[in-house]
């Protein structure tokens, strides 16, 4: 493996970008000056520019999948690529919610090995270096869209008697459950890597259990980053919690 030269250890990094990316987009809504419609397209440009910029001072050698530039296939080839999301839940971002979150994570061959989600609007960053072990009682609660249940969700809340908790943005909901507030992230409506990228690096770190609907790994840098569906909860129901996905009659 290639190993940058660096003051900032790769999860470092990851949490000190995420942060001030956050920091930037607190910025961008200061005093009202902007519609919705507008904070969300400057919120994107600007936050997606500034890591960009970092990204290229600090890791120069590492590639990068981010949802607001033009996907270099080259990091196809790329033992180390950086996958983030500047500005995970831009409409929450836009109606002035608490639920929008940045996500930066570094995967190597496949798999996120340092990662960070910021939370600005709550004052919260979580990363894959500190974070605490996700051990304490089951809540009883799965997070979903403020929209609702989909199918499979509404499935594993019925099943294994899981309360509905509606929060925004695919962060928020996977912080959720690394925080203690609720017991399962279930996504089964198409999202791409950055979306969960980061989130499941820090999940993991919390030894949470984080696969495919199915059970099957989570794998990312894929030639299509196109992700249909993941489930982040805790380590003490998912035998159960997959095993209502597999038989939802």
């Amino acid at each position: 493996m290639t190993r940058p030269s660096s003051r900032h250890t790769d999860a470092e990094l990851a949490a000190v970008i995420a942060e001030g990316a956050g920091q930037l987009l607190l910025g961008v809504g200061h005093g009202g000056l902007l519609d919705r419609r507008e904070l969300g397209d400057v919120g994107d440009a600007l936050a997606e520019a500034w890591i960009s910029r970092v990204l290229t001072r600090q890791r120069p050698r590492d590639a990068v999948l981010s949802e607001e530039a033009d996907d270099d296939l080259a990091r196809l080839g790329a033992e180390r690529v950086w996958i983030i999301d500047p500005l995970d839940g831009t409409s929450e971002f836009s109606r002035g919610t608490t639920h929008w979150a940045v996500h930066v994570a570094l995967t190597v061959d496949g798999r996120p090995v340092a990662a960070a989600v910021s939370l600005p609007a709550q004052g919260e960053v979580y990363r894959s270096d500190e974070v605490p072990p996700a051990d304490g009682p089951l809540t009883g609660r799965i997070a979903v869209s403020r929209y609702g249940h989909s199918y499979p969700s509404a499935t594993v809340s019925d099943r294994l008697g899981l309360d509905a908790v509606h929060i925004g943005s695919a962060g928020a909901k996977a912080m959720a459950v690394v925080r203690g507030d609720v017991d399962a992230y279930v996504h089964a409506g198409g999202q791409f890597e950055w979306d969960n990228c980061a989130p499941v690096g820090v999940a993991e770190a919390a030894g949470l259990h984080c696969s495919r609907l199915s059970g099957a790994p989570i794998v990312y840098n894929n030639p299509q980053p196109y992700m249909p569906d993941f489930v982040i909860c805790r380590r003490e129901i998912a035998d159960d919690l997959l095993e209502a996905l597999r038989s939802p009659w």
